[in-house]
Parts: C-alpha cells; sequence; structure tokens
C-alpha cells in the first residue's frame, strides 16, 4: 500500500505522460478492433459503416447492477475509492460526483441506459490508469485491477459512463474549419494536457428531458463555446439558444470506442453548421472555458487531420472521430 507521497509521484508520472502510457496501453489488446488506425478500442457492433442521423438512434432507461471495484492496495491508507483519494490529495478545478446514464446495452441504433454518477467512472478507468502508470515506473509488477476488468468493450464488466465527444465543423465552400479544446491538466480530471474535439460532456441530467443525446449536447455547446456557466435542468423547449441550435445543425453519430488507459467510452458525433447560421448562434465564441483552451478556426484538412491524429498528444477519441470525419467527409460536407 502506497504512502500518499508514493501516490502523488504515480499520479504526476500518469498526468505528464498521460498521452504515451495510453499509446502503450493498445498493446494490452492486441485482438480488440481500433478505430480509424488510432488507438481508440471499439467492438463491431458500435460501428455503422457510414455516418447515422443522431435522430435516427434510440434509447432506454434501465436498472444499473451494483459495481465495486477492489483497488485498494492503490490507494493510501484511509482511502476507500480512488475518487476519495483524488478528492484529498490531487482534485482538479472540476471534479464534482454528479448523476449520469450508464451505458448497459448497444443492439444496432437502441442503446439502453441505467443510471450512474461520475465517480463510477473515476473508481475504475482513473484507477487503472493509475495502476499503468505505476507499472511503468516499475513500482509494481503486475495489474490486477486491469486484468479483473479484462474486455473493456464488455458493458458487463464495469460501469460505463459516455462521454459525447462532438466534432464541431464550420462549414464554408471556400474551406471549412474545425475546433479542438487543449485540456488543462489543472483543471480536468480526465485527458488533462491533451487536445480533444469540442464540446465534449458526459452523458447525465437530473430530469426525464434530460435523457437525450441531443440536449446534453445543446448543454455542452453553450457552456464550453461559449463559456456559459454550468447549465442544470434547463426548458429546452422555451430557450431560445437549444431551439436555434437544433434547427441549425446537422449531427451525426460516426461510432463508440474506449480509451485503452482510461476506460473513457466515448460516442463519436459530428455537427456541421453552415457557415452563417455557425458565426450568428457562436459569434462570441470563448478562447478559454472552465476545461481549458479553445483552438478555433483550424481548417479541416488532409494535414490538420494528420497532425492532430499522429503527431500532437490528442486523446484517442478525438484523433479517431477525426479521422473518421476526414473519411467521411463527402457525406458530411454535403448540403
Amino acid at each position: 500500500m502506497p504512502t500518499s507521497a508514493e501516490w502523488l509521484e504515480v499520479r504526476a508520472h500518469l498526468l505528464e505522460h498521460r498521452h504515451a502510457l495510453a499509446l502503450k496501453a493498445v498493446s494490452e489488446y492486441p485482438s480488440l478492433p481500433k478505430v480509424a488506425g488510432t488507438p481508440l478500442l471499439t467492438t463491431p457492433g458500435w460501428m455503422p459503416s457510414s455516418p447515422v442521423p443522431l435522430a435516427d438512434l434510440s434509447l432506454e432507461l434501465g436498472r444499473s447492477p451494483a459495481f465495486s471495484p477492489d483497488c485498494g492496495t492503490l490507494l493510501p491508507d484511509g482511502f476507500g475509492s480512488y475518487s476519495e483519494a483524488m478528492a484529498a490529495l490531487a482534485a482538479p478545478t472540476v471534479f464534482q460526483n454528479r448523476e449520469t446514464y450508464r451505458l448497459l446495452g448497444f443492439t444496432g441504433r437502441h442503446l439502453t441506459f441505467g443510471l450512474g454518477t461520475y465517480f463510477d467512472g473515476i473508481d475504475v478507468g482513473e484507477a487503472c490508469a493509475h495502476e499503468y502508470a505505476a507499472l511503468s515506473t516499475g513500482r509494481i509488477s503486475s495489474l490486477p485491477l486491469r486484468s479483473s476488468i479484462g474486455d473493456p468493450c464488455d458493458l458487463t464488466a464495469r460501469p460505463v459512463n459516455v462521454a459525447i465527444s462532438t466534432l464541431t465543423i464550420r462549414h464554408d465552400p471556400s474551406g471549412s474549419t474545425f475546433f479542438l479544446h487543449w485540456r488543462d491538466p489543472k483543471r480536468v480530471g480526465h485527458a488533462g494536457g491533451m487536445y480533444q474535439v469540442l464540446p465534449v460532456g458526459v452523458f447525465q441530467g437530473a430530469q426525464n428531458s434530460d435523457f437525450s443525446l441531443w440536449h446534453c449536447m445543446i448543454r455542452e455547446f453553450a457552456e464550453e463555446l461559449l463559456g456559459v456557466p454550468e447549465i442544470h435542468a434547463p426548458d429546452y423547449g422555451t430557450w431560445p439558444f437549444a431551439a436555434s441550435l437544433t434547427a441549425a445543425a446537422r449531427v451525426y453519430y460516426l461510432g463508440t470506442g474506449v480509451d485503452p488507459l482510461t476506460f473513457a467510452t466515448d460516442m463519436l458525433t459530428v455537427a456541421v453548421f453552415e457557415a452563417s447560421r455557425f458565426d450568428a448562434l457562436f459569434g462570441d465564441l470563448v478562447s478559454h472555458n472552465e476545461e481549458g483552451r479553445v483552438l478555433e478556426g483550424l481548417p479541416f484538412t488532409a494535414a490538420n487531420v494528420e497532425r492532430f491524429v499522429h503527431h500532437e498528444p490528442t486523446q484517442a477519441a478525438g484523433a479517431a472521430l477525426l479521422s473518421l470525419a476526414w473519411q467521411h467527409r463527402a457525406a458530411l460536407l454535403m448540403s
């Protein structure tokens, strides 16, 4: 059992080398398919052959089974979970245990969710990442927690919180552009120091109207691109931004995958806006939000896709989404 100081040393190594560790962790899963030549793990039933309109996906709410990960040997004395240790020893600015929708089943275009919490994912995925970082520094010699999970795409093996990752494209016949997010490791509990598409948000909510992929995405567009404070339980029917965004966006689902290091599970989506409609909605686009820095106006070109897929520390889901969107660009950008 490590001391608090030893735990913090491993945590610091994880934060500093997260991208390299993720690339290395892919080797733990040689039999699992990878998304579009990236480290993102997947399973065939999660990947459509072509973009699917988001509205074609259906959702059902079920009951979540209990799950208790055993990561006691990774924790300093006195802590019962990885999230508890993080909160006490290394809490990022944004670290709250909110209610989430936990993915239980995925058949065709139908998804079944149960209720869960944000810390469910931290207590398994971030703990497994910490364990992998400890192995890479020689502090431990095996990966018992990771081994107990087995196939990270098995929805029965662990609590699976889902993030909806969205590549936002401003479409202009003279040249389309996209947006990225640099996630500040001092401010976020997951994927700090890496690039990611935006907006991205864990599928969560507290009322019936929030049990909607699109409603979750609307909230994240407002928060991450416009800097609106955290939104809770809005009235989507009377919210002008929600109506305007819904009318302006063409939204597609491209697949789902799992990060090999943290088991973060992302639904990969693309939102395409004609340039004039994007500018009307996001004229007050922020350069920073509470999770990091916004990179805007990146040309949607083969060179930039190659750069962020293969040469920059980009989160696996973001790299996979960029690669898939480039493959499907003709269908996605068709007016």
